[in-house]
């Protein structure tokens, strides 16, 4: 690898070459700091679109949405998308999910994914409307109306009570779980926790709202739904959508090391979650149903 520094152009620097390798890839840049300019290589995440098609058994698929998202537990995204979206109830209506070649990925002309779940019975997907493709920090982007997310989600159940010092330590098990973070610094994660503060399962993503889908994906495959005894953390800011898809997973107790909005404040109010916020260091807020949280 050649560090010698990089010629400057009018147009910027010279297009530099990337390697594709699963979750990130290798990118050469170019560093500018004190010593002037050198290259080296660097590590960024993979952003690529995942489309999502779903049917009924002997119906002909039909593609529910496009979602940038990073590549890895493409099979819980979709199942868990799905779920969220209330377009499938239970493990029961699963009859298959499988993977389908279609096109060439925006990197290095890899495949492009497209992964296609069949439910049994009849599909009907006329109740999401999607006018565009949702990117990776947007996945309400083409909703019809709110209403029609949150008419899906009722009340979670009492759920446990946990005490202040376990909430403290959820951020860092979950980072130090966050492999391709490491690697990046670039990915979101959510991780699901059990009410002594295990973390039992974690996913990665360029989009948070994916990484909670495969979280839930990956419990609804294992006939795990609803989660009432359980914690999910999400780095990055909670948005409603967190909080919906949470309401739809059954799960009590959401934690963030950033702000929420405020309409995730009062869906947390309303669906009856426990809503913690600025997790950081040995403080955080809680900013709805705060009796699930007891001092130790």
């Amino acid at each position: 690898m050649s560090h010698q520094p990089s010629t400057m152009r009018a147009g910027g620097f010279r297009a530099l070459p990337m390697i594709a390798s699963g979750e990130v890839v290798r990118a050469r840049v170019v560093a500018v700091d004190r010593d002037g300019l050198r290259q080296r290589d660097d590590w960024v995440v993979v952003e690529e679109p995942l489309e999502i098609r779903a049917g009924g058994v002997g119906q002909t698929p039909v593609s529910v949405a496009v979602t940038m998202r990073t590549p890895g537990r493409d099979f819980e995204l979709a199942v868990g998308f799905l779920r969220a979206e209330g377009l499938i109830e239970s493990r029961d209506r699963i009859a298959a999910v499988d993977a389908v070649d279609s096109g060439l990925s925006l990197l290095e002309n890899r495949p492009c994914n497209v992964v296609q779940v069949v439910v049994t019975g009849t599909f009907d997907g006329s109740a999401l409307k999607r006018n565009f493709m949702a990117t990776s920090s947007c996945g309400l982007c083409g909703k019809s109306t709110l209403d029609q997310v949150e008419a899906r989600c009722g009340p979670v159940a009492p759920g446990p009570v946990v005490t202040d010092s376990v909430i403290v330590g959820l951020p860092r098990a979950l980072r130090a779980a966050q492999k391709a973070f490491d690697r990046t610094g670039g990915l979101h994660a959510a991780g699901l926790f059990d009410a002594e503060g295990r973390l039992l399962a974690i996913r990665e993503d360029v989009g948070r709202h994916n990484a909670v889908d495969k979280l839930i994906g990956r419990a609804l495959l294992d006939d795990l739904l609803p989660l009432e005894g359980h914690i999910l953390l999400v780095s990055g800011r909670t948005s409603f959508e967190i909080l919906q898809k949470a309401a739809v997973a059954g799960v009590p107790i959401v934690a963030s090391v950033s702000a929420p909005s405020s309409l995730a404040v009062s869906t947390a109010d309303r669906l009856g979650i426990t809503l913690i916020g600025f997790l950081r260091g040995s403080s955080f807020n809680v900013y709805s149903h705060p009796g699930r949280i007891r001092e130790d």
